[in-house]
């Protein structure tokens, strides 16, 4: 099992002990989204810490989107319900890289790779989000790739 996985079980407990109903309820669906990668495909197996942070991040970006929705439709209290299980998740993500960070990451990977154009995009973008390795959402770096090829 991974130590990651084991981390919010450990967690999850200490919250239903503390009777902590948020951080509970959050862990739980965070772990039935981990189970629920673990069962994909053709046959059971445990996920590593990677895949367990990236399970999280997806879940994360769930939390941020319905946030907004609701927040959009009026609905303030779930919307705020929705950040707060976000912020929970957040604990569990490395720390998002700042716009200079990304930016001087970005650049770096483009320079290395040598790519200039719109026809390299793509393996521009690879190349850029091995460079930022998960630290900031693939839409932030998404964009700073096309500023910096000037697309």
């Amino acid at each position: 099992m991974s130590t990651l996985k084991d981390r919010l079980t450990a967690d999850m407990r200490s919250a239903l002990k503390a009777r902590d109903e948020l951080t509970t309820s959050t862990l739980r669906m965070a772990l039935a989204a981990v189970g629920t990668a673990e069962v994909a495909g053709k046959a059971k197996r445990e996920l590593t810490d990677d895949e367990v942070l990236a399970v999280l991040t997806k879940e994360a970006k769930k939390r941020r989107e319905a946030a907004t929705a609701f927040a959009d439709a009026g609905r303030s209290e779930q919307a705020a319900k929705e950040s707060a299980e976000g912020e929970v998740l957040d604990r569990y993500l490395p720390k998002q890289l700042a716009d200079a960070e990304l930016t001087e990451l970005v650049a770096g990977a483009l320079a290395a790779g040598g790519f200039t154009g719109k026809a390299q995009i793509g393996p521009a973008m690879k190349a850029a989000q091995a460079a930022v390795a998960g630290r900031a959402e693939g839409g932030r770096v998404a964009a700073e790739v096309r500023r910096q090829l000037g697309l």
